[in-house]
């Protein structure tokens, strides 16, 4: 990994090269893009298993597209019961933590006759985008999933790619089983986000589209956006590690791996006020790729995205963290839960060198859905509330009103609204 020491240039360079990796930035492929999502919304089904054969090489129509109980009964027999069971318990902490998350209506009334409020209402039905291409992510379907059901999500409906055979990755259909997804459908691509936001004969129209996937969905979901609701437009994946001179080498660079080995764009960065750590940190981060099995991979994400930065004190390493604002932040420091207070910016932040970051990703509960490409400034891990919608109630009784009914009056008029200030005026008249 390159090292540098951290200077106001060398932050400039990084903060620039990592944005370079927002979908923002490939708009060479919103025209092909838009011209799949245009196809789908006027040819439906037929434009689905037209790009499903061409990207795929799957014969898909009407009659086997979504998936059958049978499929499913299969996928359950070729899934290890000991990784069922590992599912299960994650699933029920996922759970437990986002039940925490739960908003529930609330009214305020006074004596004369003032009510006011708030009505939460689950969304009708959420689609879910489950990725297929490199590896298969059971534990992204859990975490879609999971918090739609503490919600109230009725209608659940997840797409994702299936093989040149039809067929699904079978923990992907047990863990979306598990979960309580309604009903699978075999697409992926900027097909799937088309037809989960326009419906077609086969795939229903939803509210929302959840999930992560490559450029194209990625395109798709902000093309479609304002039809239907998304989470976000999600970048390739990121860790940041706080580190001092009392953190281990060992586990530092195994967790910056951890994140590089998802794509060449991962990236993955260490900032640490120790010379002697980032020099042992790049040791054992080599001695750790020569043996992992997507060394290719992990080798060009670090070569592209991966960064050994030395800082004069750990405030400035903070403030840094803060402007780079990563998807998952770990903190391996003499004492983390003091500098966690001072972090504003970040997905999910780890704290202490028994958090690592798969611990996350796989078990603890709290989402893994995370924002990305410093999105973490404005934006929050997926949860329950991105699963429900909130609705204002006002009332008010003549006796309430009677006393500001001029002053609503002389509010409209002032922006010539007449007809809002006529609205008011005639429930008073003689």
């Amino acid at each position: 990994m390159r090292t540098l020491k951290l200077t106001s240039d060398t932050k400039k360079n990084l903060l620039e090269d990592l944005l370079k990796r927002s979908p923002n930035n490939y708009t060479q492929y919103e025209e092909s893009v838009n011209a799949i999502i245009e196809k789908v919304r006027a040819e439906k089904d037929a434009a689905v298993f037209s790009y499903t054969k061409q990207f795929d090489g799957a014969d898909i129509n009407a009659s086997n597209i979504r998936v059958t109980e049978d499929e499913i009964k299969e996928a359950y027999t070729l899934v290890d019961d000991k990784l069922l069971q590992v599912m299960r318990k994650s699933l029920e902490n996922i759970r437990v933590y986002h039940e925490k998350q739960k908003q529930y209506s609330w009214f305020d009334s006074r004596p004369d006759g003032v009510m006011l409020g708030q009505k939460v209402t689950a969304l009708a039905s959420a689609g879910v985008y489950v990725p297929g291409g490199k590896a298969a992510y059971p534990s992204s379907v859990l975490m879609n999933v999971i918090p739609a059901k503490v919600a109230g999500v009725e209608k659940i409906v997840m797409t994702t790619p299936c093989n040149k055979e039809g067929k699904v990755n079978p923990a992907t259909l047990v863990a979306a089983m598990e979960a309580g997804v309604t009903e699978i459908y075999k697409v992926g691509g900027a097909q799937a986000i088309a037809a989960l936001a326009f419906g077609t004969e086969s795939i229903p129209k939803v509210d929302k589209i959840v999930g992560p996937g490559n450029i194209y969905v990625a395109l798709a979901k902000k093309a479609v956006f304002g039809h239907v609701s998304i989470d976000s437009i999600a970048g390739p994946s990121e860790i940041l590690v706080l580190a001092d001179e009392t953190s281990n080498p060992r586990y530092v660079a195994a967790d910056l791996l951890s994140q590089a080995e998802h794509d060449e764009l991962a990236s993955a960065i260490l900032i640490t006020t120790s010379e002697e750590l980032a020099k042992k940190v790049s040791e054992e981060a080599d001695k750790f790729v020569a043996e992992l099995s997507r060394k290719e991979i992990i080798e060009k994400s670090l070569e592209n995205y991966g960064y050994i930065l030395i800082a004069d004190s750990l405030d400035e390493a903070i403030e840094t963290a803060n402007e780079i604002a990563s998807e998952h932040l770990e903190i391996l420091t003499a004492n983390p839960f003091e500098v966690m207070m001072k972090i504003k910016n970040a997905g999910a932040i780890f704290v202490g060198e028994y958090a690592s970051e798969p611990l996350g990703d796989y078990f603890a509960g709290p989402n893994h859905i995370l924002p990305t490409n410093g999105t973490a400034k404005f934006f929050s891990p997926l949860g329950v509330d991105d699963f429900i919608k909130k609705s204002s109630i006002i009332s008010y009784s003549r006796e309430a009103l009677e006393p500001v009914y001029k002053d609503i009056v002389q509010f409209a008029t002032s922006e010539q609204l007449t007809a809002h200030a006529n609205s008011i005026k005639v429930r008073f008249e003689d």
